[in-house]
């Protein structure tokens, strides 16, 4: 894949957050981040962080029953070369699989991890 990041490479950070207004508000003024809403069918929106023209990150909000015990928090990606073949070796290391691998479309395929230790990350193979 022509400019794929780097297998093994940290290549995204999400805010989760319950308040929307809050979190860009307190970045805004404390970063100097300014945001885009990029619409998700069959979501909420979801909300790009900007500083000047680079995108830096994104917003995704908690909503729903399945996040009211989720507290805010970061989320990172890494790339991988193969998000599916990845996966594969996760239990067997003892971790978990805690979303199986997703598409989101002109982004990538997705998969939401917890290594063996318990810290979760997302891994993600970038369509570029």
């Amino acid at each position: 894949m022509e400019n794929a990041p780097a297998h093994g490479v940290f290549v995204w950070n999400e805010l989760n957050t319950h308040d929307l207004a809050a979190a860009k508000a307190f970045y805004a003024a404390t970063l100097g981040w300014r945001f885009e809403t990029m619409p998700v069918e069959g979501h909420d929106d979801y909300c790009i962080i900007m500083m000047g023209e680079t995108r830096v990150g994104g917003i995704f909000m908690l909503a729903g029953a399945q996040f009211e015990c989720v507290p805010d928090d970061w989320l990172a990606y890494v790339a991988v070369d193969d998000v599916d073949a990845r996966i594969a070796a996760v239990e067997a290391k003892g971790g978990t699989v805690l979303r199986a691998p997703f598409e989101v479309p002109d982004v990538g395929r997705i998969a939401i991890v917890r290594d063996s230790g318990g810290a979760v990350a997302g891994w993600i193979t970038p369509r570029m």
